[in-house]
């Protein structure tokens, strides 16, 4: 180029290279321009590309985000109503920390006193620890005692097994013996039959068919006409020589009566059911108590033991006939003799 300016120098000055040059510049300027702008657009594009990808991402997170802002809403809302809720709850857990707050305080006030009974009972538990020391050592005491008892027992139970063998034995013999007691009681009820009935026979014998003594079983039956006036328990002299015949049988037959069988003459007083009027008795159990006591006494004067005789009154109550008639009170108004055992 400058050798080509050199040459117009020398022939003179054409513009048209320079032009050209120009031109070339300037077109070799808009190629850059445009390859700048090509690869600009090249990499706008790419760049796009990746624009509308994030883009597309973005609109994807947004989606999820308006979806988790929906359930963050419902979990707001949910969450209000709990803090409503909470609140309710926490307005009355107030109420009740002002409750409890006063509850402890009345609880203090009580645990000052709970303390002084504390202070009482833990003294109370020292005297009572004290008591059951002492217990302790009576109920050592005590179980010695006990041992020591729990072995007499043992001695006293053997010794009571032995009793009671000896005692069986015993009642063997008692058995024994008490078979052989009744039949020696019966032998001597028999023989004390067999005097009633020779005592009786005599008595028949010397009192004879008198209308006014009558034999009734196995006792005499006397009027008491016989022995005694009216109301009175003095004996008749017709009444003493009657008994007079009958201790005179009665001794005969004692005679013969073994000395080991309990016999007695019981003599029973008998009034009828007419009360007494006056009198030195009060009534007629007194009336025939005291005949049958005379008749006793007298039949001791003519020897017969005392031992023997037994006198009774039985008054009005023990009848033999009843009725008012006077043929029915000469019969209740009586003596009775018996010849029985003790």
């Amino acid at each position: 180029m400058a050798l080509s300016r050199s040459r117009r120098g020398e022939r003179g000055i054409d513009y048209w290279p320079g032009f050209v040059d120009a031109l070339s510049t300037f077109l070799l300027a808009i190629i850059f321009m445009l390859s700048v702008f090509m690869l600009a657009q090249y990499f706008l594009s790419r760049e796009i590309a990746g624009k509308d990808d994030v883009m597309t991402r973005l609109n994807r997170q947004i989606a999820e985000l308006s979806d988790l802002l929906q359930l963050e809403r419902g979990q707001r809302q949910g969450l209000q109503e709990n803090l409503s809720s909470i609140s309710a709850t926490l307005g009355t857990t107030e109420q009740d920390r002002r409750r409890l707050q006063g509850l402890a305080e009345q609880a203090q006030g009580q645990a000052g006193a709970a303390s002084n009974r504390a202070l009482a009972l833990e003294t109370e538990v020292s005297v009572q620890r004290q008591a059951a020391q002492t217990a302790l050592a009576q109920v050592e005491l005590l179980n010695q005692q006990i041992a020591a008892l729990r072995r007499q027992f043992a001695a006293i139970e053997n010794a009571l097994q032995a009793s009671e063998t000896r005692d069986r034995e015993s009642q063997t013999r008692i058995s024994d013996l008490g078979r052989r007691l009744n039949l020696a009681l019966a032998q001597r009820v028999q023989e004390l039959s067999r005097y009633r009935s020779e005592f009786f026979g005599r008595l028949r014998e010397i009192l004879a068919e008198r209308p006014d003594i009558r034999v009734v079983g196995d006792r005499f039956v006397f009027g008491s006409e016989v022995f005694f006036a009216s109301g009175q328990a003095v004996l008749e002299p017709g009444g003493r020589a009657e008994l007079d015949k009958l201790a005179e049988a009665l001794t005969q037959v004692a005679r013969d009566i073994p000395a080991d069988i309990p016999w007695v003459l019981r003599v029973d007083g008998h009034t009828d059911a007419r009360p007494i009027g006056g009198g030195r008795f009060a009534s007629n159990w007194d009336l025939s108590a005291a005949r049958a006591i005379a008749v006793v006494q007298y039949l001791m004067t003519k020897g017969i033991p005392p031992q023997r005789l037994v006198a009774a009154g039985f008054g009005e109550f023990q009848p033999i006939e009843q009725g008012d008639s006077p043929e029915a009170l000469a019969r209740n108004r009586r003596i009775e003799l018996r010849l029985t055992d003790r």
